[in-house]
């Protein structure tokens, strides 16, 4: 007697973990990956800040460590029995790092890059313009006191014996790579937040690690995300697990997962504690008005250019709401509703601070600097919270539109949409006031952006996935979406 077969096709899904380490949080999520759809489930979350000690701001680094091998540990644990965790893929906020010797202990404290101790190099370079014009045409990464390049240039004048020290320079999701499998790799993205990459390879600049002082020998040549670094090691629940260089800083991250119109007339915009407005591009935005505007030419994965500015994002609230007490930062998700609705409903802001005042960086109170601006313009401070949170998304939105305005005038492009993605994508009043600054629609998208991108990366490298643009199409089939009109 024949027996008859099951035509039912098998569903294979593939499981992803992409740890996600901002500046004030961090989360482990697990992506599952089937039928060309992906499921998100968060594993771990867990604050993160820095700590001041004898007037120095440090990362608590062992900390962040234990709080990712927990979060790993929740995610293999919550899968259907049976299944294990095909990759794991770690990004980070941008440009800090850590030195090792030749057996990788670490060998300088891991300093936080709000510390202020870059401020004499950043006004060296930025007093002696034949330098910095020869450092940003070598880097494309204008001076900014966050940089790498300065952070390592004030350790080792501070500390001049770290030449001999330190054999190894890896930026920090090198570094959790490091630790998950035992390889030491720089890779692209997140070297290219260092002002030491050269801008017109994959390599490191010459004349920028001259001009710091970098001993080149402390970096490899940065690989692209995508490369496999190796197998978990002493972590029995995700034996077998690789470890994907994904782009380790998330802002590439985010950008990978926006399903961006193929002709390049879409505007990014990933908006958390900074806000980073930029687009995807073959080739770097270089020259004069590029400096001045302080284009930074980061890059994608593959090799290739995103071009962005950094405006000051909601790092601005977060800091006003400690000066006004703890009564005014919402506790559940309901309350930052209302909080924004209330917002929502004042009069647009008459007069706005401006995001780009460099006092704005990290000062004793935020309140005090905003409030100082105000007051030079003849303006009163807001009364509360909801105020605060009015005038300050009013002010973002005038940056976001001039950093359109200055790309479009720089490339001849003309951006038709600003695509947003983070926390200030959940606000309908910074959507909406971006929208009208910037004259066009605001598009944001219901997505944990750095998540997806992270994971994108990983499923390509797993080939379960073809390439970024097949990734896209596939998200943006599923991908829930609000369209901010200008008013």
């Amino acid at each position: 007697m024949a027996t008859k077969t099951s035509s039912k096709k098998t569903t294979t899904t593939t499981y992803c973990a992409a740890v996600d380490l901002g500046a004030t949080s961090g989360r482990v999520i697990v992506g599952a990956w089937s039928n060309n759809r992906l499921k998100l489930t968060v594993a771990h979350r867990f604050p993160n800040t820095f700590r001041t000690l004898n007037g120095n701001d440090y990362w608590e680094i062992g900390n962040l460590w234990h709080e990712v091998q927990d979060g790993l540990k929740k995610a293999a644990e919550s899968l259907p029995r049976g299944k294990k965790l095909a990759s794991v893929g770690v990004d980070t906020w941008g440009v800090d790092y850590v030195l090792l010797n030749e057996t990788g202990r670490l060998v300088f404290p891991v300093h936080a890059y709000r510390d202020n101790r870059t401020q004499d190099s950043l006004r060296h370079l930025g007093n002696t313009r034949a330098a910095l014009e020869r450092v940003y045409a070598a880097t494309g990464i204008p001076n900014v006191f966050y940089n790498t390049s300065l952070q390592l240039a004030e350790a080792i004048n501070a500390c001049p014996a770290l030449a001999d020290i330190a054999s190894r320079c890896l930026f920090l999701p090198d570094y959790f790579n490091y630790l998950l499998c035992g390889t030491m790799a720089n890779e692209l993205t997140i070297a290219s937040t260092s002002q030491l990459l050269d801008v017109h390879s994959a390599e490191w600049s010459r004349p920028a690690l001259d001009y710091f002082r970098v001993p080149p020998t402390w970096l490899a040549k940065p690989v692209l995300a995508g490369t496999r670094l190796g197998a978990v090691k002493n972590m029995p629940a995700l034996a077998g697990t690789k470890v994907i260089a994904v782009p380790g800083h998330d802002t590439a991250c985010a950008y990978d997962a926006m399903p961006a119109a193929p002709d390049g007339a879409d505007l990014f915009l990933s908006s958390g504690t900074w806000s980073l407005v930029g687009f995807e591009s073959d080739t770097p935005v270089l020259g004069a008005d590029a400096l001045n505007a302080r284009v930074a030419n980061e890059r994608i994965g593959d090799g290739r250019y995103r071009p962005l500015t950094n405006v000051i994002g909601m790092w601005l609230l977060e800091r006003t709401m400690l000066d006004l007490g703890p009564g005014a930062r919402p506790k559940t998700p309901e309350a930052w509703d209302k909080l924004i609705d209330d917002a929502a409903r004042l009069p647009a802001s008459k007069v706005l601070i401006d995001v780009t005042d460099p006092a704005l960086a990290n000062p004793p109170s935020m309140k005090a600097v905003i409030d100082g601006q105000l007051r030079k313009k003849k303006a009163a401070p807001p009364k509360n919270v909801k105020g605060y949170m009015r005038l300050i998304c009013d002010s973002l939105a005038r940056g976001h539109a001039d950093a359109k305005a200055a790309f479009e005038r720089m490339t001849g492009r003309e951006f038709k949409r600003i695509l947003i993605v983070g926390g200030g994508s959940r606000s309908p009043l910074l959507c909406q006031s971006t929208a009208n600054a910037a004259g066009v629609p605001v598009v944001s998208f219901n997505i944990e952006g750095t998540a997806v991108g992270n994971i994108a990366t990983q499923l390509i490298a797993l080939r379960a996935v073809k390439d970024k643009a097949t990734f896209r199409k596939h998200l943006s089939a599923h991908l829930e979406q609000k369209v901010y009109q200008p008013e």
